[in-house]
């Protein structure tokens, strides 16, 4: 690799988490994907489990449980490979503040 590539890299990583950090929306967005089967809010009106008002950290572990496969599932596991560890504690944060 060259050492411009490098710095560009370093650079950018940076600037990466500090943008997902500062918008205040970005649970919000991040959770819209969610709703086609839980809920605009996070209430399910069908046999899927309702997520909004869970604990955060239950929710978390219960993503990150998906994303590691160690948790059986029809389509979570695949959702959940999608997101980075940050970007799942702010899915999770987000349907945690919903009553």
């Amino acid at each position: 690799m060259r050492i411009s590539s490098f710095l560009a890299i370093a650079v950018a990583l940076p600037l990466t988490a500090l943008a997902q950090t500062s918008d205040p929306n970005l649970g919000r967005n991040l959770s819209a994907g969610c709703t086609n089967c839980h809920g605009t809010t996070g209430k399910s009106v069908g046999g899927i489990p309702s997520i909004a008002g869970q604990p955060k950290e239950m929710m978390l572990n219960t993503l990150k449980e998906f994303k590691a496969g160690k948790r059986p599932a029809t389509i979570m596991h695949q959702h959940a490979k999608g997101y980075t560890d940050a970007q799942l504690e702010l899915i999770a944060a987000h349907f945690a503040a919903q009553k």
